[in-house]
């Protein structure tokens, strides 16, 4: 069966059977690579232009590879990725048209036109495709097919709509067992992009007690991925600074942006849900009944203690003869 790798920007290695076979696939124009990352193109319903990629062979022998175009997507940790070459494309990849193989010289690199064709019905927004150049090899039963590729971002001009929706807003309340140390609260939650253009999010997660506010937001590049039209993703936040005083409210934000620079007269307006969850102060709760319990043992042992030296000085007292 054969296993579809993530596409990639950088040179791949091929399985097993060609371990000395590496290549890479950049955009380009007609002449060769152009110095671009991806390919990003803003094109009307009914319109068509060719764009190009520039396949390397930097192994030492020419070598046949298979050009292929598809959809694109995020896998859940937020890469881009493509639908296996097996898969029909339904989207942006569908729009694509390229030749069915290559053949690249030894240490070469030949240039492959994308010929982009947009319907005149196409949906206004973002169709994220990709072209790769392949390569199969056989590792035992199984048929691996590796893929480097480039990434198109294809946008189709009409009504941008930026919007984000959360839900499934989770929350939990982690106990700490010290007395005099505060908990946390685990935050679950799930962003969607509900709108037709890529979208990043600044996530900010706030919680709210008798003691007062603590916030939390996503200080890692993780924030910064994007998020298709159609897609969601979920994302986790742990709140430090929760002292267990009843209910903790909680308020996830999602601060969206459009992903790849901002789109003029197009605003994303923010979006907050709140949930609330119960923390009763178990370890203070404890640390109070054990001092109830422990005054009255302290007294009660203190007591006997001075009946004890009391009998004690009494016996010394009988067992010492008096002077006459």
């Amino acid at each position: 069966m054969p296993v579809s790798l993530p596409v990639s920007l950088l040179v791949s290695l091929a399985g097993p059977a060609a371990a000395d076979t590496t290549w890479s696939v950049v955009p380009a124009n007609a002449g060769g690579p152009d110095g671009r990352s991806v390919i990003d193109l803003e094109l009307a319903g009914g319109q068509q232009v060719t764009e190009h990629v520039a396949v390397t062979n930097r192994s030492t022998r020419p070598v046949d590879f298979a050009i292929d175009a598809n959809d694109g997507y995020l896998t859940v940790k937020g890469y881009f990725d493509m639908r296996p070459s097996d898969a029909v494309p339904a989207d942006g990849g569908a729009w694509l048209e390229v030749p069915e193989r290559v053949t690249v010289a030894a240490g070469a690199t030949s240039v492959v036109p994308v010929k982009v064709t947009i319907p005149q019905n196409a949906t206004p927004g973002d169709h994220p495709a990709g072209v790769t150049a392949s390569l199969e090899t056989i590792s035992g039963q199984v048929r691996v097919q590796n893929r480097v590729g480039v990434r198109l971002n294809i946008r189709v001009t009409g009504d941008y709509v930026a919007k984000v929706a959360v839900s499934d807003v989770r929350a939990e309340y982690v106990q700490s067992w010290n007395p005099f140390a505060s908990g946390s609260v685990e935050v679950t939650y799930t962003v969607a992009n509900a709108g037709n253009v890529r979208l990043v999010t600044d996530n900010r997660v706030l919680t709210a007690t008798l003691a007062g506010q603590s916030d939390w937001s996503d200080p890692s590049a993780a924030r910064a991925r994007e998020l298709m039209p159609g897609g969601s993703r979920t994302f986790t936040a742990r709140v430090t600074g929760a002292w267990p005083l009843g209910p903790i409210g909680t308020t996830v934000t999602a601060i969206p942006s459009p992903a790849g620079g901002p789109l003029p007269g197009v605003a994303a307006e923010q979006v907050a849900v709140q949930a609330t969850v119960w923390a009763l102060p178990w370890p203070q709760l404890a640390l109070l009944v054990l001092l109830a319990l422990a005054y009255p043992a302290v007294r009660l042992i203190a007591a006997w203690r001075r009946k004890r030296i009391q009998k004690l000085i009494r016996l010394h007292s009988r067992e010492t003869p008096q002077e006459a």
